[in-house]
């Protein structure tokens, strides 16, 4: 789904979108930032969404390698669901709260909470709330030049993507024009719902280590 590839940048070496954004083509600057974003060793992305006319609504950070190590959080509003992840290899450790073992379940939890449990990332399901630790920058749509901005302080320019398989939304990219010219944040505007994700923290050493205790989750119930 097209929603899930906002995590699309824009690059280019020394100056960013600065010196030149105005000459540049919206679709050169898109580009650009995607090479920027694609050299990535490490970010940290926070997503935000909100279903229109509702209170549900999910919120998520990440930070990545952009390779095979990874940490996760996602909550769920409406049920108060919290779901810890880290990712190292094929190997999942992850840390759910009660609400999330019996909102996945369907059934009350019994026994202990705050446990790390290890499991393959092979029995990751969609819709589970596990992450993956690769992101995919690439364009999509036709891009159109919006005003300069900011972003927490950063300088930046806006730029408006719309494409026709998504009829009733668009997406507005906010790509630096100051340094790298990575991608500060991606917000999209649509009839069901809204999303915001945020990226930081470029290139910051990561610490992605197993938890100290944890239990394999394929030995439970032997």
């Amino acid at each position: 789904m097209l929603a899930c590839l906002v995590t699309a940048g824009c690059g280019a070496e020394g100056d960013g979108g600065g010196a030149g954004a105005t000459e540049r083509s919206a679709q050169e600057i898109l580009d650009d930032a995607n090479e920027a974003m694609s050299e990535l060793t490490s970010v940290t992305v926070e997503g935000n969404t909100i279903k229109v006319g509702s209170s549900s609504g999910r919120s998520s950070r990440l930070t990545t390698d952009l390779d095979s190590r990874c940490t996760s959080e996602v909550t769920w509003d409406a049920t108060g669901a919290v779901l810890e992840q880290i990712r190292i290899g094929e190997t999942d450790y992850v840390r759910p709260n009660r609400a999330y073992i019996e909102n996945w379940s369907g059934k009350p939890m019994a026994g202990p909470q705050n446990i790390w449990f290890k499991t393959p990332v092979s029995d990751a399901q969609p819709g589970d709330g596990l992450s993956a630790c690769p992101r995919d920058f690439t364009s999509f749509g036709t891009a159109k030049k919006g005003e300069p901005t900011e972003v927490d302080g950063t300088p930046a320019i806006a730029l408006l993507v719309t494409d026709k398989s998504v009829k009733e939304g668009a997406y507005t990219f906010y790509i630096a024009t100051e340094g790298e010219p990575y991608i500060l944040k991606v917000a999209y505007k649509g009839t069901d719902y809204r999303t915001t994700t945020t990226y930081s923290a470029f290139n910051k050493p990561l610490d992605v280590r197993p938890p100290a205790k944890s239990l394999d989750a394929s030995k439970l119930g032997e």
